[in-house]
């Protein structure tokens, strides 16, 4: 029988698009879609896994196995499936409020813990579904809702980050660009490892329509004159103040991944089915 060739149509859902019209999100659901088509996941071997907030709807616009879980919470989840089914393709998504404010112990213990796991965060330096607060990642000076005289504090830098935690796949897209978004989430989703891929999505409800202007005017795409392997150059760009790095920032291989070293213990637990003490156990851990 022939092989069924799939396209971006077979990973949309019937499930109402409740975003703002204009929202950049709708750039990193399709990009999604394009790059599962272009990677030729079946469906039923893709789980797209989400946290709370206007992002996180995206669970349930593509058409794979979704899991809505609980603020901030997606990684774990997301690396418990990959755990048990580590030959599906597992994606996590959410936003800058559900990954770096209530989420930030799980994105630092999964980059940890390298779950071979593509994580994509959209960004909008905002948080948008409960209509206006400010996130970890809203510019200093910042109007909103809950800094009415501006933000006070220094943003968060996911990039900076995810590079000292010893990320091991890092990179930055843009929902206005959904083609080079793509190829970004192709070349996460093929590392073998934990990938991060930051997108910048903007908020045309509560940050406006400039703001897909802003990462235009300042976005500079990574050349050959970068080297992701190099971390000096991934930590330089990670620390660019008017500018905005899109593309592979940092990418380093043969990082020992979660589920092979799940699988290993495993195979040291078969090996020795009888113990004559706790302590000849714990010795297959060692």
């Amino acid at each position: 029988m022939d092989k069924i060739k799939l396209n971006a149509k077979n990973y949309k859902t019937s499930v109402p698009i409740v975003w703002c019209p204009g929202c950049g999100d709708f750039g990193v659901l399709n990009a999604m879609q394009q790059a599962a088509a272009e990677l030729e996941i079946p469906p039923e071997n893709l789980m797209v896994v989400s946290g709370i907030g206007c992002s996180s709807r995206i669970a349930g616009y593509i058409n794979a196995f979704g899991f809505n879980t609980i603020h901030g919470r997606a990684l774990p989840i997301a690396s418990g499936a990959k755990l048990a089914r580590p030959e599906m393709t597992v994606w996590a998504a959410g936003g800058d409020g559900d990954g770096y404010s209530i989420g930030t112990n799980h994105f630092v213990h999964t980059i940890r813990r390298n779950a071979d796991i593509t994580y994509i965060v959209m960004d909008n330096h905002i948080y948008g579904l409960t209509k206006g607060q400010v996130s970890p990642t809203t510019p200093r000076g910042d109007w909103t809702k809950s800094t009415p005289l501006g933000n006070p504090d220094r943003p968060l830098n996911p990039l900076a980050l995810a590079l000292e935690l010893g990320a091991t796949f890092i990179a930055q897209g843009f929902s206005g660009n959904v083609k080079h978004l793509r190829e970004l989430i192709v070349k996460g989703t093929q590392h073998k490892g934990f990938s991060f891929i930051n997108v910048k999505s903007p908020c045309v409800t509560f940050r406006g329509r400039q703001e897909f202007n802003v990462v235009r005017e300042h976005g500079v795409y990574l050349d050959e004159n970068h080297d992701p392997t190099d971390w000096n150059q991934a930590h330089e760009v990670t620390q660019w103040k008017e500018k905005i790095p899109l593309g592979i920032i940092y990418q380093v291989q043969g990082v020992p991944t979660l589920d092979e070293i799940a699988e290993d213990l495993r195979r040291k637990a078969q090996d020795k089915q009888h113990f004559e003490s706790t302590k000849d156990l714990l010795e297959i851990f060692r």
